[in-house]
């Protein structure tokens, strides 16, 4: 398998799963849905997804395979940081939008 697959791999596994995520925070609440929240989302989700990949890159690229364990620590490594760095920024701009949506109080 090629470098560039093998970084990619958690990305390519967990696309349907953070497909669901996304659509979770994009549809609820439901309302007020203006430009501003359409923007807000879409951005936070693309901050997530960038997020995830450049985590991800770097913690495959960090990652030593010891010993039995081998090149699975690599991704093993890379999909944990980079879940926790998605799910991160996911929850940051959850509570930025709830505080935003019910105007700054």
């Amino acid at each position: 398998m090629s470098l560039s697959v093998q970084q990619m791999l958690a990305l390519i596994l967990f696309l349907p799963w953070f497909a669901i995520l996304s659509g979770l925070f994009w549809f609820y609440p439901r309302q007020p849905r203006t430009a501003a929240r359409r923007l807000f989302d879409l951005a936070s989700i693309a901050i997530a997804v960038v997020a995830f990949v450049l985590v991800a890159r770097w913690a495959h690229d960090y990652a030593v395979p010891t010993g039995t364990a081998g090149n699975i620590w690599r991704q093993v490594l890379a999909t944990t940081s980079g879940y926790g760095v998605f799910l991160g920024v996911m929850v940051v701009a959850w509570f930025v939008r709830r505080q935003w949506l019910r105007g700054g109080r």
